[in-house]
């Protein structure tokens, strides 16, 4: 049996490529993603929880983070994570483009938990 994408592990810390759903809930678009639930979650569970990335580094809102090294989270241009928060299911994820520097992801994890008031 071939193994699709939506069977493969996510890891906490991967980039992804996946299809989000509008907040409207009209509509879909593919976009990069930073998974954020743990490995444990993500194991046990038929979705993930991630935080979308965006290339509108100019705009930094509470929570948002810019990802220091983009390049090796396999980005193609700069690019910040954003406090957007879905949970979208294993099918729907397209590509594992990389994955977050270290640094990056405690910076993103800092800046979630600080505007959720666990921090």
């Amino acid at each position: 049996m071939t193994k699709t994408l939506s069977m493969t592990k996510s890891r906490r810390g991967d980039v992804i490529l996946v299809e989000v759903i509008f907040s409207s809930g009209i509509g879909a678009k593919l976009r990069p993603a930073l998974v954020l639930s743990t490995n444990d979650y993500n194991k046990n569970r038929g979705e993930i929880i991630v935080s979308g990335i965006t290339s509108n580094t100019k705009r930094l809102h509470d929570g948002d983070t810019a990802i220091t090294e983009w390049e090796k989270a396999g980005l193609k241009v700069p690019s910040l994570a954003t406090a957007i928060l879905q949970t979208v299911k294993r099918d729907r994820i397209q590509k594992h483009l990389g994955c977050l520097e270290e640094k990056d992801l405690k910076k993103v994890e800092t800046n979630i938990a600080k505007i959720l008031g666990v921090f």
